[in-house]
C-alpha cells in the first residue's frame, strides 16, 4: 500500500489516534461562533474527508450534537480523556457523508493541506490577516431559520 496519501493524527493526550486515506475533498477556515467556541480559538480549520477514508486507530470519543440556525445539526467528537475535539458531521448538504477533522490534530508536518476557501469572515477576528482567494461572509447553506443566542451571532 502506498503510503503517499496516508496521513495520522490525534488527540493532545495521544489517547484518540486516526489514519487518513486519499485526498481531502475540502478544506477550509472557518471564522464561524460555533467553531471559534469548539476551538477556544478565533477559528477552526476544517480538513474533511470521506467519512469512509477516516479510521479511528485506538481510543474512545465521546459526542456532542447541536443545532445551528440554519436548522442544521452537527455532531463533534472528542477525545473522553482531554477533550480534544477531534472530528465533527453535520447534516448541511455540502458536507453531507464527510467527517471533519481538526486541521491542527495532524501529525507532523501538520499543515500538510491546501487551504481553499475561508467561511463566515463576518465573525472573522480584527487581528487577522488573510489572503486565501475565495472567502466568503457567511456560506452558501446559510439561512437561519430561528433566532440564535446572542453569545453565538456573528459580528453583522
Amino acid at each position: 500500500m502506498s503510503t503517499e496519501n496516508l496521513h495520522e493524527g490525534g488527540c493532545l493526550c495521544g489517547g484518540v489516534r486516526y489514519r487518513t486515506t486519499g485526498d481531502p475533498k475540502r478544506v477550509g477556515v472557518c471564522h464561524c461562533r460555533y467553531c471559534q467556541l469548539r476551538t477556544g480559538s478565533a477559528l477552526g480549520i476544517s480538513v474533511y474527508f470521506d467519512s469512509k477514508n477516516v479510521e479511528v486507530l485506538q481510543g474512545t470519543l465521546k459526542s456532542y450534537s447541536y443545532p445551528t440556525e440554519s436548522g442544521n445539526r452537527f455532531e463533534v467528537q472528542f477525545c473522553e480523556n482531554c477533550g480534544s475535539t477531534v472530528f465533527w458531521t453535520g447534516t448541511a448538504e455540502s458536507i453531507t457523508g464527510m467527517t471533519g477533522i481538526g486541521g491542527g490534530s495532524f501529525d507532523p508536518p501538520t499543515f500538510w493541506y491546501e487551504i481553499q476557501r475561508e467561511v463566515f469572515c463576518r465573525s472573522k477576528a480584527p487581528f487577522l490577516e488573510t489572503n486565501f482567494a475565495e472567502q466568503h461572509n457567511t456560506i452558501s447553506y446559510y439561512n437561519p431559520t430561528h433566532p440564535e443566542d446572542a453569545r453565538l451571532l456573528g459580528n453583522d
